[in-house]
């Protein structure tokens, strides 16, 4: 649980360098043997330890983790699980996903561990919304609980990244147990319901996270390494049940789920061992593997071996400048990695080191402007009148410059152990340094410290103000006065009649060719009805679009007026009979004559052919 704490800032800073010059001088007194207080005893009970046997149907490990239909042998996986040759990345870091992989068969096993490998990483400072290792009577593949399903009958180990219940006691380690029936408390991070529980950060660590869970002679022990070493075996204690009872039969699973927050969380192994106790056989249903599958197995890896050499061979005449040089100087290798992780980690340290050195001497700077104008206040005002309104006494003038000398003092304290820090550690900084492995959890939890410093100097800061003297927001800067608004109305008018003016303009405009097309096509029209030719419905829609109300201009009304005259008076009768004056007799007694003879000439052939 985080237990807050309300100290005077001199203890504060007292306990804080004490911690850590504390873990300088275990690190400077350290044999290099890394600090497994464990160890001893261990090694008193090694007697009474049981006996260990790998179950490789219940268990995973990468390379080759995935087989080429994408499934887990022996493992099913549902919802956002992704599966992969090296891992199996439970719920990635989008909102709102949920996975969770399971063993296809029960275990029937009286006593068990389980070893599980994983990497939590976001991009935020906080996560969401965590992990959970189960045992249970019936596969949860989905559900509200981790992306499993609620009510179960078993144990979960929840490794609980986001604080739902505004406790800041997470991220958390929590282990319930359930008979099935009982929900769980998803808004209070199952405090109620929990059995056993550790503050653990597990997001964002320089290496796996391991956790071993146990349960043997009805003891469920639960212990975590923080991922700080590269060591498996620097597991620390963090919750231990008694007396509990599970289901003789049940399947394993992990789960995983995100919410409004994100985070990777990545499954690299999960190993499960059979325990037995000392001087008893492991139960017989559980038989070793037979001679044929031996040999299935050396056949299948010699296969496999002759596959990699003949990769190898591609490779070397695919790339003959490579030829004759080691493999081991192509790529970077594992101790090579793991020694350039710790210099940059002891670099980013160093940086923080000076930042906070800076830091110290801007407060520095900054009481001494205090202490310096306080004591001109003082000879200034003398010994002043208390008994007046707006004047501060001698008292409480000398009170606040014993508060900002002893601030002072202490931040200069500060100063000096910040100093002997960064010594230290570019000291050590050095590639020869014997145990370089082993120091990285002293520098991540010098870090740690560190951090702490920087939030107690901070709440220095605050508390060297006078009580009197609250911080106020500054003053928002004042309001352009550019443009005033007897201008900015007249830009609006100006404006709006411009625009309005514009419209009319082009209304008119677009009124004045309606008009002329309509006109066009009512001449068009006319000039149709002169000569007896179809109509078009293209000049009926224009002169209608005009209006019905189409007047031909002055010139060619005349023309259709005297065209439509002589139109009438050919109709008329005396039309008719100076037509027939004018008409050639001949002519048409001619074409009367042919015409009666094509006639004739016609019927006769009709005859003849009959």
């Amino acid at each position: 649980m985080a237990v807050s704490r309300r100290r005077g800032p001199q203890a504060g800073a007292r306990s804080i360098f004490c911690a850590l010059l504390l873990s300088f001088s275990q690190f400077i007194g350290s044999d290099g043997t890394g600090g497994d207080a464990a160890a001893p005893g261990a090694a008193g009970t090694q007697a009474e330890l049981p006996h260990r046997r790998f179950e490789y149907k219940y268990s995973f490990k990468g390379p080759h983790l995935v087989q080429s239909d994408g499934t887990v042998p022996f493992w099913a996986h549902a919802g956002n699980a992704i599966p992969s040759a090296d891992q199996i990345r439970i719920a990635p870091s989008l909102k709102s996903q949920r996975g969770s992989v399971w063993t296809k068969a029960k275990a029937a096993f009286e006593n068990w561990e389980v070893e599980v490998t994983f990497r939590v990483t976001g991009r935020g400072r906080i996560g969401a919304d965590g992990l959970a290792i189960w045992y249970t009577e019936n596969q949860g593949l989905d559900g509200p609980v981790f992306g499993s399903a609620d009510t179960w009958n078993g144990v979960g180990i929840f490794f609980d990244s986001f604080d739902n219940d505004g406790k800041k006691n997470n991220p958390a380690i929590v282990v319930i147990g359930n008979n099935g029936q009982i929900n769980y408390d998803h808004q209070n991070d199952g405090a109620t319901q929990a059995l056993a529980s550790c503050q653990r950060d597990f997001r964002n660590k320089p290496y796996p996270v391991r956790a071993k869970i146990t349960y043997y002679q009805k003891t469920l022990t639960v212990m975590i390494n923080n991922g700080f070493t590269p060591d498996k075996n620097d597991y620390e204690f963090c919750a231990k049940v008694e007396n509990m009872v599970i289901p003789t039969q049940g399947h394993f699973g992990i789960s995983a789920a995100t919410g409004g927050l994100a985070d990777d969380h990545d499954v690299l192994s999960f190993l499960t061992f059979h325990l037995t106790e000392p001087g008893k056989e492991p139960p017989t249903a559980e038989k070793d593997i037979s001679e044929k599958e031996k040999e299935k197995y050396q056949e299948e890896f010699e296969h496999f071996q002759q596959e990699l050499d003949k990769k190898k061979e591609e490779f070397q005449k695919g790339h003959p400048d490579l030829q004759g040089q080691p493999a081991d100087d192509i790529f970077e290798s594992i101790g090579d990695r793991e020694l350039r992780q710790v210099f940059e980690g002891q670099n980013r340290i160093h940086l923080e080191i000076k930042q906070l050195n800076r830091q110290l001497d801007m407060i520095l700077d900054e009481q001494r402007r205090y202490v310096s104008s306080l004591t001109e206040e003082i000879s200034r005002r003398g010994a002043g009148t208390p008994g007046q309104p707006g004047q501060v006494s001698q008292q409480e003038l000398d009170s606040v410059v014993k508060s900002q000398q002893e601030i002072l003092r202490q931040v200069n304290e500060v100063k000096n152990s910040m100093s002997e820090t960064v010594r230290l550690v570019s000291g050590i900084q050095h590639p020869g340094s014997a145990g370089v492995y082993e120091t990285t959890q002293h520098f991540m939890d010098i870090k740690e410290h560190l951090h702490v410093v920087k939030r107690d100097i901070d709440s220095l800061a605050q508390r060297s103000m006078p009580s009197n003297e609250k911080p106020k927001c500054p003053d928002l800067p004042p309001f352009p006065s550019c443009l005033s608004t007897i201008h900015f109305v007249i830009f609006v008018v100006v404006q709006t009649v411009l625009f309005v003016g514009y419209i009319m303009y082009r209304m008119e405009r677009d009124a004045a060719f309606t008009q002329k097309k309509a006109e066009r096509a009512c001449l068009r029209v006319h000039l149709r009805d002169k000569y007896r030719l179809p109509k078009s419905e293209m000049d009926e829609t224009q002169i209608q679009l005009a209006g019905d109300d189409v007047d031909l201009p002055e010139d060619l009304r005349k023309m259709v007026d005297e065209d439509q005259d002589e139109e009438e008076e050919k109709d008329s009768i005396l039309g008719q009979l100076q037509n027939l004056q004018n008409m050639d007799l001949d002519t048409i007694k001619e074409k009367a004559q042919a015409t009666f003879t094509e006639i004739k000439q016609s019927a006769e052939q009709k005859c003849s052919v009959m």
